[in-house]
């Protein structure tokens, strides 16, 4: 498959020097686990840190959970179907703040990375040798020095214009660095699989915290997309959201990040405390799911799709890079067709022409379908939420294409209950206020070299 430029400068030549080498294992999409909404609900299982709560714990919490909440089972509903789809447990007892754009974003991070005390993992796609990338490498060498453990996963692809000089530093320091997937097959240590990727984003303090969500390691995050200011094109803002969280759900996010570290044979990490107690910090109920090529089939899209299928009110998608396959497409049309309000909120402006097109190739059938379309303008979308009948929300590193769906390694957190649905909401209609409406009316009216660039594009939607 053909590497999608994703993110940075840098791609344009990688993707042409491996594009015969990406065609190699291209597959079709995994087959999916049955859809779950259509299954007959179990009993809810919730989890704490202690394991499985019982029957009576489990009914309290969803009591305080609803109270104050509409007089609706949607909730329920979703709870329910949460809690059949394999993988990771619901987890209660969580607090989760959500972070909007990188500023805030960094802030965060920056703030838990100077209090830690014991180690910091950290995962990411990109890691760029600019003034963001550096301030991360300085608090990350000074707490290496403190004595604080530093692990440290990139991707090879995803971080490729960043020299090897920014990473010997962080070796010599003492941080543990793990290079994922390596394009360089004389280093590979799982075996040459250079188109699967790691896309996760994901930094894991103490045990204690954790954030998630699409922003990488980047100077192009450095502005808020919300502001007055006029800019120019070489400084867009980037329009992105992230989760801080702490409680017991951080273990199921270290599990997952050591399981990367295992699989990708990295070195013996230093013995540390890596799962300590942790006790309840909030009300949030929040799932961690974390989806690998390896797998026969993707969770976070069974997850989604079972999601859609069982909406009843609302799907409202925020993506960066949205190239559906079809039973995506399906689920969302038999939404419309079922009285759902579904909303796409998708990128005026990107960083992928090519996705961009492909993305546009598909708004007709959408829009005839009665799909609402809003295109985000002033800001380079790169978000990648959902928010679902007020109650079901995620918030991670999965686009909506095919390749986040095969190739690449992803993670989200879903988090259920209204409180923080409200939140999502808001979110999404102050991004409607700086996006504008697409009407299948005005769509039909776009110019002939527009549609032939969607049709070219449309051709390799499952190789972008």
């Amino acid at each position: 498959m053909i590497l999608k430029k994703n993110t940075f400068s840098g791609f344009k030549n990688v993707s042409v020097l491996l594009g015969l080498f990406l065609l190699v294992g291209c597959t079709s999409i995994p087959t999916m686990v049955p859809d779950m909404a259509m299954q007959q609900a179990h009993q809810v299982k919730l989890n704490s840190i202690n394991g499985e709560l019982s029957a009576k714990q489990s009914q309290a919490i969803l009591a305080k959970l609803q109270k104050n909440g509409d007089d609706t089972n949607i909730f329920d509903k979703h709870l329910a179907l949460e809690s059949q789809i394999v993988g990771s447990p619901l987890m209660v007892g969580n607090k989760v703040e959500l972070l909007i754009d990188g500023p805030t974003t960094y802030a965060a991070m920056f703030a838990a990375i100077e209090s830690a005390k014991d180690h910091i993992n950290l995962e990411t796609f990109i890691i760029e040798n600019d003034e963001i990338g550096q301030h991360f490498a300085r608090l990350l060498i000074a707490k290496q020095a403190s004595g604080v453990q530093v692990n440290l996963i990139y991707d090879s692809v995803g971080s490729i214009s960043t020299p090897t000089a920014f990473f010997d530093e962080l070796k010599a320091s003492g941080i543990n660095v793990l290079e994922y997937n390596p394009i360089n097959p004389l280093v590979s240590r799982k075996g040459w699989q250079v188109n699967q990727r790691d896309h996760r984003k994901l930094l894991i303090v103490d045990g204690k915290i954790a954030f998630v969500g699409g922003i990488n390691i980047s100077s192009v995050y450095s502005s808020g997309s919300f502001g007055k200011s006029k800019r120019t094109t070489k400084d867009q803002p980037w329009r992105d959201t992230h989760l801080r969280m702490e409680g017991p759900v951080v273990g199921e996010f270290q599990k997952l990040f050591m399981a990367t570290w295992s699989v990708q044979k990295g070195e013996t990490l230093a013995a540390k405390n890596y799962f300590p107690d942790t006790p309840i910090k909030g009300n949030e109920v929040v799932r961690a799911i974390g989806s690998s090529p390896d797998e026969p089939y993707s969770q976070i899209y069974s997850t989604l799709i079972s999601a859609i299928n069982s909406a009843e009110t609302q799907v409202f998608i925020t993506n960066a890079y949205f190239v559906p396959d079809p039973k995506l497409l399906a689920a969302l049309k038999e939404a419309v067709q079922r009285g759902v309000d579904v909303r796409l909120l998708l990128p005026g402006k990107t960083d992928s022409m090519l996705v961009l097109y492909a993305s546009r190739s598909y708004y007709d059938e959408l829009l005839s379908a009665n799909v609402k379309i809003y295109e985000r303008q002033d800001a380079l979308l790169h978000a990648k939420t959902a928010m679902i009948d007020g109650v079901w929300s995620t918030i991670g590193s999965t686009n909506l294409d095919w390749r986040s769906f095969i190739n690449n390694q992803e993670i989200n957190a879903v988090i259920l209950g209204q409180s923080f649905g409200a939140q999502m909401q808001t979110l999404f209609e102050k991004d409607l206020e700086a996006s504008q409406l697409i009407t299948l009316e005005s769509w039909r009216s776009r110019s002939l070299a527009a549609r032939i660039k969607e049709r070219a594009a449309r051709l390799w939607a499952r190789f972008l």
